[in-house]
C-alpha cells in the first residue's frame, strides 16, 4: 500500500501535468505559432512538460546542469528518454555545448555540418 507521501507526490505530479497540458493548449491556440522556449531540467518529472511542449510544436532549449548536479545517471536516463521520444514523433535533438540540449518538433530539423572525410586531400594555399 502506498504511503501518504507517495500519494501526495503522485497527486502533485498529476496536477503539474494538467497545468502543462493546459499551457500547451493555450500555446497551440496562439495562431499556430512555434515558440522557442528555454527551461532548466531539474528532475526527471520535468520530461513530461518537455514532451508536451514538443508535441505542441515548440522548440525547447534545456539546461541540464541542475539535473547533472543531482545525478549524472538521471541525465543519461533523461537524454535517452528524450532521444526515444523525439525519434517516435519524428522530431530532432542535439547537444548545444556542455550544458544545453535542443529538442525540436517534427516540422523543425537541426542542421549538422558533415565532417570532412579524412581520405580526401585538404586544400591548402600554394
Amino acid at each position: 500500500m502506498p504511503g501518504l507521501s507517495e500519494l501526495f507526490r503522485k497527486y502533485k505530479r498529476e496536477e503539474k501535468e494538467k497545468e502543462t497540458e493546459r499551457k500547451a493548449e493555450e500555446t497551440k491556440g496562439a495562431l499556430g505559432k512555434t515558440f522557442l522556449k528555454a527551461m532548466p531540467l531539474r528532475d526527471l518529472a520535468d520530461l513530461d512538460a518537455v514532451k508536451n511542449e514538443v508535441r505542441s510544436g515548440n522548440i525547447l532549449i534545456l539546461r541540464i546542469t541542475p539535473l547533472a548536479n543531482k545525478s549524472i545517471e538521471d541525465v543519461k536516463r533523461a537524454v535517452n528518454e528524450l532521444c526515444e521520444f523525439v525519434e517516435s514523433v519524428g522530431g530532432d535533438i542535439a547537444r548545444l555545448g556542455e550544458e544545453r540540449v535542443v529538442v525540436c518538433p517534427p516540422n523543425v530539423k537541426i542542421w549538422r555540418e558533415k565532417p570532412q572525410v579524412a581520405s580526401e586531400p585538404i586544400p591548402t594555399a600554394a
